[in-house]
């Protein structure tokens, strides 16, 4: 599961976004921003050369792809208080809250709330949530916001709607049940196309999908519940949800070898018309538009289940910046991004990238399917916000347990059984760890 974000050092307070990043160190050496966002380097760069243009303050991005080397560097830095000015962390809210808690990380609620909270009100709500922390938070983290988000994303289904006319389905009215849906495996097989493609070799995409569910079927409070150990895995409702893969993979709907499949590969599989849907991210409408300019699709949430129960998106944060808090440019950077992620910044962002602003201004009219999912935004959930987080370990194997379902090699009650136990040894090392620490 993919995703972002300390001492108060001074902020810009009182002082015009124009005379703080005049006042940083003209002709000195560039603010460094690193990123992992290869979709967006050219319009970065463009940007960076517009800042410099208008405020004198030299930037520079700088790109580490994959976003697994990516993670490595910024760790790396840390250890050796090497970090840029401006970095984003990438990881579980566990690892946000390590750099936070080490230091590295620039409270920026002051600067956020400065004159009547104007910077605070200018972004999606939930894109500040996922890069805050709130009070009585399990990591002791003051509260406040610690990342400035530049977009917004949720994940949702892609539909081919050349393909689905082919199939003898309305192109304009796609599968909405799950029945309906798990239908489509038999017209496109006899197609020779591919039904659904998603990148679930990794796993963070599988727990996008299996959480919308988990919530749509028993509701956020029976999630957060078994969370704490107040509901077993073993749980009917549980298995519910993991018999939902069990049906996926006997409707012949997935394509063959979706276990092995990394996004980038089913990307290109949607793009190239050989899949009539895919399970992907906003960002998509961007990757699309680079692969295949012609292809005719539409953008729906998951088919619901049950007609009661509203259906949720993963979602919130697309990327986000935080604020080196050991630099004595922090107030720089702090400046920058305040600018970046004005106005006229995310439209240019919006135009070049085909990403959801994270500034509701620059959102207010959207084109086409990336319209669609800006209007589920209010529909988005994320395991950030949850009052209580999974253990990685519990949460691994469970994902790992769905793709053994989908290859046939685990039924969802074996699954549940041994998510259970990987859940039971979490909780009794973390009370002996407790334990521990009290006697010290």
């Amino acid at each position: 599961m993919r995703r972002a974000i300390a001492s108060i050092l001074t902020v810009c307070v009182g002082v015009s976004l124009a005379g703080c990043g005049k006042g940083a160190a003209k002709g000195g050496q560039p603010l460094q921003v690193w990123h992992w966002m290869t979709d967006r380097e050219d319009a970065f760069n463009e940007l960076a050369k517009r800042y410099t243009a208008e405020q004198g303050v030299p930037v520079h991005f700088e790109l580490y792809a994959p976003s697994d080397l990516y993670v490595q560097k910024v760790r790396a830095a840390a250890q050796t208080n090497g970090l840029p000015e401006i970095f984003g962390v990438l990881g579980e809210t566990r690892d946000f809250a390590s750099f936070v808690q080490a230091g590295h990380v620039l409270p920026l609620t002051p600067a956020m709330n400065d004159q009547g909270g104007a910077w605070r009100n200018t972004f999606f709500p939930i894109a500040l949530e996922i890069n805050a922390f709130g009070r009585n938070n399990p990591y002791g983290i003051d509260p406040g916001i610690y990342g400035v988000p530049i977009d917004v994303t949720n994940i949702q289904v892609f539909y081919n709607k050349r393909l689905l006319a082919k199939l003898g389905l309305d192109p304009n009215n796609p599968p909405s049940t799950w029945d309906a849906f798990l239908a489509v495996g038999p017209r496109a097989k006899e197609q020779k196309l591919l039904g659904f493609v998603s990148g679930w070799a990794e796993l963070w995409l599988i727990d996008c999908f299996a959480t919308d569910y988990a919530i749509h079927l028993m509701g956020r409070d029976k999630l957060e519940a078994t969370f704490r150990g107040k509901m077993p895995y073993t749980d009917e409702r549980w298995l519910e949800v993991l018999h939902l893969f069990e049906q996926l993979r006997d409707s012949g709907v997935l394509a063959e070898g979706i276990v092995t499949m990394v996004n980038k590969r089913a990307e290109q599989l949607f793009a190239n018309e050989q899949a009539v849907f895919a399970f992907n991210g906003s960002w998509g409408v961007n990757v699309y538009h680079n692969m295949n300019p012609d292809l005719d699709y539409g953008v729906m949430m998951l088919p619901k289940i049950k007609a009661d129960r509203p259906m949720v998106t993963w979602g919130g944060a697309g990327s986000s910046f935080m604020v080196n808090a050991k630099s004595p440019k922090a107030e720089q950077a702090t400046a920058f991004l305040k600018w970046l992620t004005a106005e006229p910044q995310q439209r240019y962002l919006l135009e070049a990238t085909h990403n959801i602003p994270a500034n509701k201004l620059a959102a207010a009219s959207l084109p086409g399917p990336l319209a669609a999912f800006a209007d589920d935004m209010d529909a988005v959930v994320h395991p950030r916000l949850f009052g209580v987080q999974e253990h990685s370990t519990v949460l691994e194997r469970f994902d790992k347990g769905i793709q053994s379902i989908l290859i046939g090699e685990e039924t969802p009650r074996q699954v549940a059984q041994d998510v259970q136990q990987v859940k039971a040894r979490e909780e009794t090392h973390q009370t002996s760890r407790a334990a521990s620490h009290a006697i010290r």
